[in-house]
């Protein structure tokens, strides 16, 4: 894959670098978050330092979800939870504390990166997860070779998810996209038919809750 590596600290952005280099992976080091914004055509993924010397990296992160849904893992030495929240909602696939070791890094960028992979079965209208068939097109879902019925809002619910595989899906998203914003306040008609779509697949942990922020899909 080709990473931008967005990183100021020298030490730690050629350690990357030749780290990314050794495990087959091209890493283009940029210092700066406009240096990302200019040149993140062509990356398979981006690892992005919060602290750059001039742009918040976060607010780089706004920037870039406008124009780009290339696989963003944050890798910064922010810790609070305000940052990660801030972090995921803001469009990151991941977040990750320095010091992150290696082998967890290569891990969650090869998860997030799923998200481009899964853009040719998109194309097909086709979404499948082990034993769980999702056709887009039709409207039509099936677990086990069985169609399964769903109400309209469970169906979209849903659609949300799968097309974000393996991303973190907030609860303001999944309402902001399936109810719209006058209804954001209502995050119980949101419980309501999350639990109604789980009950339906049959399929525990499929869909997966990310405490305090929201859903995840992908066993």
């Amino acid at each position: 894959m080709q990473i931008a590596v967005v990183e100021d600290d020298d030490g730690v952005g050629d350690a990357l670098v030749e780290a990314l280099a050794t495990h087959g992976h091209e890493a283009v080091r940029m210092r700066r978050g406009s240096d990302l914004l200019l040149g993140h055509r062509g990356m398979d993924a981006v690892i992005l330092d919060l602290g750059l010397p001039d742009a918040d990296g976060l607010q780089v992160l706004r920037q870039l979800r406008a124009v780009s849904d290339v696989p963003v893992v944050i890798l910064t030495a922010r810790d609070d939870e305000r940052s990660v929240v801030r972090g995921l909602r803001g469009g990151a696939d991941d977040y990750l504390v320095k010091p992150a070791r290696l082998a967890e890094l290569l891990a969650r960028l090869d998860v997030v990166t799923q998200r481009r992979r899964a853009t040719a079965a998109s194309a097909a209208q086709t979404v499948t997860e082990g034993d769980v068939v999702v056709d887009l097109a039709a409207r039509e879902v099936e677990v086990g070779g069985a169609p399964v019925a769903l109400t309209a809002k469970e169906f979209e619910l849903l659609e949300v998810l799968v097309t974000r595989p393996g991303a973190a899906v907030s609860r303001q998203q999944l309402m902001d996209a399936v109810w719209g914003d006058a209804y954001v306040a209502i995050s119980r008609t949101l419980d309501v038919h999350m639990t109604g779509l789980r009950a339906k697949l049959g399929r525990p942990g499929l869909i997966s809750t990310i405490r305090g922020y929201g859903y995840r899909w992908g066993a």
